[in-house]
């Protein structure tokens, strides 16, 4: 992926993270994460309701202090971080105070301005509305008051207003929510293409696995206050387990096989057995039996990386 000359030439990660906590009174929601993310790189954060997705992302964002730790997103503090880093760090919150009685081309021009002062020579701001209106398809709406949009067009619009200053760094909380599947498929290549062509470091959380498989360079897992694994959805997976599954049917009795390389197995199959077999199913493990098996693991105090002996549903 292409890299972002404003914070990549020195080497230096868009995020880094040592050894953050988060303490509330008593109780301890993060107890020392660790974590990189590198110019271009879309990171997917997942993990169970209260593991301190939306408490980390908050902290990144400047928006709330540590207890402990050392924090760098573009190279600063971010709660020190002023107009300046701000400009450069886009986020698409789960929700969003609509200006009702302002249209989608109102509200990002007058947004847009903000950023004006910010612009270098390397990275142009902001985007230009009108392009930005097609590329988040809100061209057919753009004169319309904005209360008057339905759920999927104002998430629309929370995207366009989260990227409208072309960040270096973007923080996504569960940006497709409410999206239908077409707005979903168009957010997803929108994606891509900030990663690929404009450099953009991304950092999202959502708790549609198969959108995080699709989406994410590297996915990490949050559990009890801690990054617990890291990797991508194909490496968890072979981490979690390496086998898979073999399932048929031959002469009304029905077979369950585990092995590590099904194409010969499959093929030793049919050579045995012919058009005796039926209802055959392969079936390797995704990620969402990866992140269940690490997070029932993790959550039961057992810190060995766990084994799926079992991949059926």
């Amino acid at each position: 992926m292409g890299p972002d000359p404003e914070h990549s030439a020195a080497g230096e990660p868009a995020i880094s993270v040592r050894g953050l906590q988060m303490t509330y009174g008593e109780h301890a929601v993060l107890t020392g994460v660790d974590l990189d993310v590198h110019a271009g790189e879309v990171v997917c954060l997942l993990g169970p309701n209260g593991a301190g997705k939306t408490t980390t992302i908050e902290i990144l964002e400047g928006f709330r202090l540590p207890s402990a730790g050392e924090v760098r997103v573009l190279g600063e503090n971010p709660a020190e971080g002023g107009d300046a880093w701000r400009a450069r760090v886009g986020v698409v919150l789960q929700s969003w105070r609509d200006h009702a009685r302002w249209t989608p081309r109102r509200l990002l021009e007058q947004l847009g301005g903000y950023f004006t002062p910010y612009a270098t020579a390397d990275r142009p701001r902001p985007y230009e509305v009108d392009w930005l209106l097609r590329t988040v398809g809100l061209t057919e709406n753009a004169d319309r008051k904005i209360g008057t949009l339905s759920g999927g067009q104002r998430r629309r619009l929370d995207v366009a207003v989260g990227i409208i200053g072309r960040p270096e760094m973007l923080f996504l909380d569960e940006p497709t929510a409410g999206l239908d599947p077409q707005a979903r498929r168009d957010f997803h290549d929108l994606v891509h293409r900030l990663a690929d062509l404009e450099g953009t470091s991304i950092l999202l959380t959502t708790h549609d696995l198969a959108e995080a498989e699709r989406l994410a360079d590297r996915i990490l897992i949050l559990v009890n206050g801690r990054i617990v694994a890291d990797g991508s959805a194909d490496a968890l997976t072979r981490q979690v387990a390496g086998s898979a599954e073999v399932r048929w049917a031959c002469d009304g009795e029905r077979f369950v096989h585990a092995t590590a390389d099904p194409t010969p197995f499959v093929r030793e199959l049919f050579r045995q057995h012919g058009d005796r077999v039926t209802d055959l199913e392969v079936r390797r493990a995704n990620l969402e039996d990866t992140y269940i098996a690490m997070v029932q693991r993790f959550e039961s105090g057992d810190r060995t990386a766990p084994q799926l002996a079992e991949v059926s549903r």
